[in-house]
């Protein structure tokens, strides 16, 4: 298998996702450590729910303007712009949008200030004890400096992306959990620092110690890319001009966007507002179980779909159809064959690893890792709605995208009230997976009516499936069973990694002729170059 990957001739688009996928692992290794320390600390109370839940109208901020739908309709005009006009055209485009970035964001959020109680009592956390709704209120209110530093951090993200530059843009948000981490380490913990292994105590700000921790993270954030604006010779200017042909067209792409994530977000909004009903620690659960589920979703979904989406709008630009055609599918198919297999190994064997580090009881253990099983159960859909999605905005497409989204925030709204009166805590889980499962399956059913092959995707199915659900079976009966049951947690969270990682393992050159095509994906395939005869040979082997 090595020997293999050492002959493979690896492309810019490849090269750039294992860059992503590297920076990104090792972020998702810090969110970790963050994510320990802050449930070891307050484990599944409300105080922790009332941080999670305030973190969700900053969130949808962050989604709509910095850097979330912002930074994905701009990419594409960047590039454009970078194409045909040159760095200095498309500097001249960002700076204009950065400027009208930061100011909408400021006046959002001081209309968020004041809005803040109303917001809590009604959309965010109704079912939570008054002084629980009151926490939440103080801490939304925090949290909204941190997305003042997000309003231009995450834009210029986009703009070093859109000069295919991924190095210091993937090592932004390790710094952000830098930043947590010194938050839950040291600002918030009363006793000695670091969960103990630092000889200095912390300075007991509890929640408050978490939230402060997040704004540092934020321009630790931003802080890091300055060197990647110099390096590309960016220049501000006090400029925003509404009347530029590439503002505008960042504009059209934009409100289809915005309305896209707003749609997107409301499943969060809903999924805390109907857990604030249930128990205490109800919303910190769904939020750890979406969490864990997000690490092999980022590092094999988001990685992808992040590098793939400069490439794929120059190639769309040169009106290369097959060549484009060609990449997202080899896209789908390297997500397939990665996520399944990981998807259904994780469920099996999650729960000693859940135990081991967040320090719960069976009960509270039980409840994380219910919530992870289910979202895990929809780590595919999630990873294939990243590629199809921007596959629209590739072309510049962004309505449908939109109203796909818009169907599922109303069909998730009737779901999750049925599910979650009927399932209770998983149906809150369950109806998510469905959701967005659904979502991408639309939207990769649109793509192969306009790109016919582009979702030829089914032998890949079959050869991820079959294998690990018979594996998946296995270490679900060695874990929860008689082999490592009544064992001490670590050797427990050990025995399930290392068989885990087994798994894995064996699947791998089952599938490998799925991942091949992520060495050199992003470069014209066989299926979209002139064929001898004039006419064009025949797509994918599949």
């Amino acid at each position: 298998m090595l020997n293999r990957i050492k002959s493979l001739r690896i492309s810019h688009l490849a090269r750039s996702t294992f860059l992503l996928a590297f920076f990104f692992g090792i972020d998702k290794i810090f969110g970790f450590l963050r994510a320990t320390m802050v449930n070891r600390l307050f484990g599944l109370s409300y105080e922790l729910d009332a941080f999670n839940a305030a973190n969700n109208i900053p969130d949808l901020l962050s989604a709509l303007i910095s850097g979330g739908a912002l930074g994905v309709a701009l990419i594409p005009v960047l590039s454009e712009y970078m194409e045909k006009d040159g760095r200095q055209a498309a500097w001249s485009l960002f700076t204009r949008i950065l400027n009208l970035a930061f100011i909408i964001t400021g006046v959002i959020a001081l209309v968020v200030v004041f809005l803040a109680p109303w917001l809590v009592e009604n959309i965010i956390a109704k079912g939570f004890p008054t002084e629980q709704k009151l926490l939440t209120t103080e801490l939304m209110r925090l949290d909204l400096i941190a997305i003042m530093i997000f309003s231009i951090s995450g834009l210029v993200m986009a703009g070093l992306q859109a000069n295919q530059h991924f190095f210091l843009p993937a090592l932004a948000p390790i710094m952000y959990n830098v930043g947590q981490i010194f938050g839950a380490g040291y600002l918030a913990p009363e006793g000695n620092a670091f969960m103990g292994l630092a000889n200095t105590p912390g300075l007991g700000m509890g929640i408050h110690g978490i939230v402060y921790g997040v704004i540092i993270g934020a321009a630790l954030h931003l802080l890091i890319q300055i060197p990647g604006l110099i390096r590309f010779q960016f220049q501000w200017a006090p400029r925003i001009d509404l009347r530029s042909q590439g503002v505008r067209q960042v504009l059209t792409l934009l409100g289809p966007r915005v309305l896209t994530m707003f749609f997107i977000q409301m499943f969060f909004i809903v999924r805390d507002y109907v857990a604030s009903f249930m128990d205490e620690g109800s919303v910190t659960a769904l939020n750890n179980g979406w969490f864990i589920m997000q690490v092999p979703e980022t590092l094999m979904g988001t990685t992808i779909a992040i590098a793939l989406l400069p490439t794929i709008s120059e190639i769309f630009s040169r009106g290369e159809k097959d060549h484009f055609r060609d990449t997202i599918n080899n896209a789908l198919r390297v997500v397939l064959a990665i996520t399944i297999p990981t998807g259904l190994l994780m469920i099996a064997g999650i729960s000693p690893l859940i135990q081991a580090a967040f320090g719960y009881t069976l009960e509270e253990t039980a409840r994380v890792t219910l919530a992870t099983r289910i979202y895990l159960l929809g780590l595919t859909g999630h990873a294939l709605l990243e590629i199809a999605a921007r596959s629209f905005y590739a072309h510049q497409n962004a309505k449908t995208p939109l109203l796909a989204a818009f169907f599922n925030a109303v069909g998730y709204i009737g779901i999750v009230f049925v599910l979650s009166n009927w399932l209770g805590f998983a149906g809150v889980a369950l109806a998510n997976i469905l959701a967005f499962t659904i979502e991408a399956l639309f939207l990769l059913w649109l793509l192969n009516r306009r790109y016919p092959g582009v979702v030829k995707t089914r032998n890949t199915i079959l050869r991820a499936l079959l294998p690990s659900v018979l594996l998946a079976l296995g270490i679900y009966w060695l874990v929860e069973g008689p082999v490592l049951s009544g064992r001490s947690s670590l050797v427990q969270a050990g025995g399930a990694a290392a068989l885990m990682a087994a798994g894995l393992l064996v699947v791998m050159p089952i599938i490998w002729r799925d991942i091949k095509p992520l060495f050199n994906l992003g470069e014209p395939t066989q299926s979209s170059q002139p064929a001898s005869n004039g006419g064009s040979i025949p797509s994918v082997e599949d």
